[in-house]
């Protein structure tokens, strides 16, 4: 390798070095500034799009041996109300459990809670499969009541999900734009008194945040697998069987609505919550199957570089987060190999052009090591300022803990990409913590 290529190595190291940071900033400024004013206009949109409020919501709870948190959950889904003259429902699809999730929720007495129990082998099928039995279980209920599907939406959250009061107002008023298909709420996490809970707060409730908020701004918003609101119609144009067995039904979910030209909202002005995964290999476990989903979404490259319905700044952002996985583990292979190749060169004494010394090569590590704790702090702030319901020195230390996050992430990755070669499809539940049992409603 000549002087010449070494350094260009170092100029094309110091462009991702920037990249990152420079993104953080721009996320940083629609995650603070930009959603007061979008907000505004959104909801201005919504007031003069026509009149398509609904007038049913149907609440889904995906339920496979979730004893622990199952009547919570339900309790809390039950709790929630829409807008004067709205009826919600709520429909709990038993994916063929074998723990006490049947007696849980035979244990529940309320109008307006039905219990779907499916029976192998149909059953334990994927969420997807679940979902889509629940979907055309509304879609005959709504059928037979003579009830139009635009007025009906049906919303999932899982099975350790928990809405907040105004959840149903908040997408009730969004959708009264009739081109609105599909709303999606802000995510955060509960159990955060841990810091593994407390980085992923910091994920939800701050980074996915901000990027969703500039999502809505450029019309690419994802349906993320807790908390998404969508038009019976919009379901319905997709077929028998919206949700699909990919490992990331949601994201794929969303992607089809934009390919049909259905418009996707965000607001984190209602949430929902949801529990932590709180040990390492759990947690890679559940971000193994997030990057393999994203993997297999790449299918969709071709429809949406040619759909009259993407614009191409949207376009450039839905490329950046199916292509993003792929990116990383390529990025991250060069890195580590030029490290060692570093490590290499001074330990035989023949050191490569841009780390002739030990101190250079140290000197490289803490900056690689300042760039990838800088987001997390001003992350931070981000979540001080919007939230503000956490205590500072906890967040801190999540910030501190986030690089080690990330490399839980490009481990995860790495997994996916084998797993995605070999074939294997399948996917594990993650397990819950049990919780304080909350009262039911009358």
């Amino acid at each position: 390798m000549t002087a010449s290529e070494s350094w260009l190595i170092v100029i094309v190291g110091y462009a991702f070095l920037l990249a990152w940071p420079l993104s953080t900033v721009i996320l940083m400024w629609f995650g603070l500034r930009y959603i007061g004013t979008h907000r505004a206009k959104v909801v201005n949109r919504a007031r003069s799009g026509g009149e398509g409020r609904p007038d049913h919501f149907w609440i889904i709870v995906p339920a496979l041996n979730e004893e622990a948190v199952v009547a919570n959950t339900v309790g809390a889904a039950l709790e929630l109300r829409g807008p004067a003259g709205t009826l919600s429902r709520v429909l709990v699809v038993d994916d063929g459990s074998d723990d006490r999730t049947p007696e849980v929720l035979a244990g529940i007495d309320h109008p307006r809670l039905h219990v779907m129990r499916r029976e192998l082998p149909e059953a334990r099928q994927g969420k997807g499969e679940a979902l889509n039995a629940a979907y055309r279980h509304i879609s005959m209920l709504t059928a037979e009541a003579g009830v139009a599907p635009e007025r009906v939406v049906v919303g999932i959250i899982d099975g350790d999900g928990q809405g907040s009061e105004n959840i149903l107002v908040e997408v009730s008023r969004l959708m009264r734009d009739t081109r609105v298909g599909a709303v999606q709420v802000q995510v955060r996490i509960r159990n955060r008194n841990r810091i593994l809970g407390a980085v992923q707060d910091l994920e939800f409730g701050a980074i996915v945040d901000a990027c969703q908020n500039l999502r809505d701004a450029l019309d690419t918003v994802g349906l993320g697998g807790n908390g998404q609101f969508s038009r019976l119609s919009a379901l319905q144009a997709l077929g028998s069987a919206p949700w699909s067995s990919c490992l990331v039904e949601d994201l794929e979910l969303g992607l089809r609505m934009h390919l049909g030209g259905v418009a996707v909202r965000y607001t984190s002005r209602a949430s929902v919550t949801q529990q932590a995964v709180v040990d390492v290999r759990r947690l890679t476990r559940q971000r193994t199957r997030w990057a393999q989903g994203n993997m297999q979404c790449a299918r969709y490259l071709g429809r949406l570089f040619s759909s009259p319905r993407i614009a191409r700044v949207a376009l450039a952002e839905m490329l950046h987060y199916l292509l993003s996985p792929w990116a990383n583990a390529m990025v991250t292979v060069v890195l580590i190999g030029t490290g060692i190749a570093g490590l290499g060169g001074l330990l035989i004494g023949h050191p490569i052009a841009f780390l002739p010394t030990w101190a250079a090569l140290a000197e490289s590590g803490g900056v690689w090591l300042a760039v990838t704790t800088f987001p997390g702090l001003l992350w931070v702030l981000v979540h001080k300022r919007k939230l503000g319901d956490e205590r500072t020195h906890r967040m801190l230390a999540a910030a501190v803990a986030y690089p080690a996050f990330l490399i839980l992430g490009l481990a995860a990755t790495y997994r996916a990409l084998g797993r995605q070669a070999s074939g294997r499809q399948a996917w594990a539940k993650t397990e819950r913590l049990a919780e304080e049992p909350v009262a039911l409603p009358a």
